[in-house]
């Protein structure tokens, strides 16, 4: 089993404390970007700092026509749509919301699904929208690596859900699973 290119993870409502947890387990080095994707307030800013405080790895706002680099943790954004372009580099769009939210995760795992294919893991978490269904599924179209978060584990089941009422991922794990079997996917070995 190969490393991965990239991963891209989405989540809402509910995510906050297991996205903690995965960035505190992510291993070091790490040598593909891993870009984030969570609906909160608009004035919400401190993602970056908070999940910082859960690694010696860089996490920082990803900014527009910042390339991608590996050993860092991109987040979206407020107020933003966030696109990963051709070049493996950012842009950022005040395009209208996709199912009620801005940033997207539709928006991002699908135009990462373009650039990475098979390439790509993507993982979606609990959350209280569809935003991000649609795009795993993409991921899971072009090869890449899908991860679920059990609905039974999500505090709100709604993300989780609509993932599976499309098509089957690759793993469906609980919020413990994710955090380590993501590290273990990263480091080029199976779950």
């Amino acid at each position: 089993m190969t490393a991965p290119a990239a991963v891209v993870i989405g989540g809402s409502a509910g995510a906050l404390e297991v996205l903690r947890a995965i960035v505190r387990e992510l291993p070091q080095p790490l040598s593909c970007p891993v870009v984030i994707v969570i609906h909160l307030p608009a004035h919400s800013s401190g993602l970056a700092e908070l999940l910082g405080a859960e690694t010696p790895l860089i996490v920082k706002q990803a900014e527009d026509k910042e390339p991608m680099v590996g050993g860092t943790v991109y987040i979206a954004p407020p107020s933003y749509h966030l696109l990963v372009e051709s070049q493996q580099s950012f842009a950022l769009s005040v395009d209208p919301p996709v199912h009620f939210s801005r940033p997207s995760i539709d928006v991002l795992f699908e135009t990462a699904s373009d650039v990475y294919g098979a390439g790509l893991i993507g993982v979606l978490l609990s959350g209280a929208s569809e935003d991000g269904a649609a795009g795993l599924q993409e991921i899971h179209t072009a090869g890449g690596t899908t991860i679920v978060q059990s609905p039974l584990s999500a505090e709100v089941a709604i993300m989780p859900a609509a993932a599976l009422a499309l098509f089957e991922p690759t793993y469906i794990w609980s919020p413990n699973d994710i955090a380590f079997g993501l590290t273990s996917l990263l480091s080029g070995r199976s779950p």
